[in-house]
């Protein structure tokens, strides 16, 4: 039974959620005390977590970045604030999607399906146990490990499944809409803007990795995975 745990200080919201996700056999627990989000996080372990912008004491950016520095868990953010960049700063600092309020529950619990079967189910990036490797750049698909001579970086899942198609196709271009079809099940809930989000995260990685320039963006088409950084 997949557990989802549900950081969000309105009750009658949570009462809703809990009720709706109870009726498809999802467990829930809904956070006690604001100042203790990140241990209440690790008590419970969760597969996912709905998370809020808007709290008591710390912001869900915040949050977001504690549990991000301890879990790979699918992040998914609920919140009334609909403006881009607050998508954007959601993205940025771990999460996996933005659901903006009012939300149609339906679509909500798509995504939240989409997101436990990435991660766990059928299309989880571990479900094979596959590796790939790059002139010298490993890509860990079961451990979400990216790693090039002694140096390694964590990924999350959605950054490991571009890693992912990116690498198959080393030196070919990979189409936006490949990679959306690729990552997400429900291309008509995605904000274009996201993979942009992605994109960069996914360079930021590979910058730890003084892979600096090996992503390469094709103007009007899509992305290209070099393969010219040679070996660390």
């Amino acid at each position: 039974m997949f557990k989802i745990f549900i950081i969000e200080d309105d009750q009658g919201l949570v009462t809703l959620l809990q009720n709706y996700l109870h009726k498809f056999g999802y467990e829930t627990q809904a956070v006690r005390d604001f100042d203790a989000v990140k241990a209440e996080f690790e008590q419970y372990a969760p597969h996912l977590v709905l998370l809020d912008v808007n709290l008591p004491k710390f912001d869900g950016y915040y949050w977001c970045r504690q549990i991000r520095g301890i879990s790979t868990c699918p992040i998914l953010f609920i919140s009334a604030r609909d403006g881009k960049m607050d998508q954007v700063m959601a993205l940025e600092n771990g999460a996996d999607d933005y659901i903006t309020k009012p939300f149609d529950y339906e679509i909500a619990f798509a995504k939240i399906k989409s997101h436990l079967r990435r991660a766990y189910g059928s299309y989880a990036a571990g479900s094979n146990e596959r590796s790939l490797s790059v002139s010298g750049l490993m890509l860990d698909v079961e451990r979400l490990v990216l790693s090039r001579g002694s140096a390694k970086v964590e990924l999350s899942h959605t950054e490991a499944k571009i890693l992912d198609e990116l690498m198959k196709k080393v030196g070919m271009i990979v189409t936006r809409d490949r990679l959306l079809e690729k990552i997400w099940d429900e291309q008509a809930f995605v904000d274009d803007n996201t993979l942009n989000v992605y994109v960069t995260r996914v360079r930021k990685k590979l910058a730890v990795l003084d892979i600096q320039d090996g992503l390469q963006t094709v103007r009007g088409q899509g992305y290209r995975l070099s393969g010219n950084w040679g070996e660390a």
